[in-house]
């Protein structure tokens, strides 16, 4: 898992720097020549889409994602450990119940084959970033 965690890093870093070059491009066909491509603004869109869901996983897998445990650490170590249970409770239900549903959204956008508007992207491709990012989330939930 951290060997994934890790590639999905780097591809999101170089899918980054795929957005910023777009993104540039375009500014330099519209206000140079003219011209825009089309499809620049839902293709930065979908790619910050990957980035903020598959990013959480990531974090969530590192345990680096935001945490109120200011006040936590001065409680005792068995309450620590309840909270840190209800925790791991918590974010395995919210983040199963976003996987159920991100799933049959997307396989709906698959079935009726559903594309983007300038770019024809399947928009199943999409949805399903975040169908994956909380399938890894749920997984992270369950690690040591």
């Amino acid at each position: 898992m951290n060997r994934l965690m890790k590639a999905i890093e780097r591809l999101l870093a170089l899918a980054f720097i795929a957005a910023v070059c777009l993104s540039f491009a375009n500014v330099v066909g519209r206000y140079g020549f003219g011209r825009s491509i089309a499809a620049a603004d839902e293709i930065q869109i979908y790619i910050m889409v990957f980035m903020a869901f598959l990013g959480a996983a990531v974090v969530s897998w590192r345990r680096q994602h935001l945490r109120m445990g200011v006040l936590v650490r001065f409680f005792p170590q068995g309450l620590q450990s309840a909270l840190r249970f209800c925790e791991i409770v918590l974010v395995a239900a919210a983040a199963a119940v976003v996987v159920v549903q991100s799933w049959r959204y997307s396989a709906q956008m698959f079935a009726i084959g559903r594309t983007s508007d300038f770019g024809g992207i399947p928009m199943w491709i999409p949805h399903g970033a975040v169908t994956l990012g909380f399938a890894l989330i749920l997984l992270s939930a369950f690690r040591k």
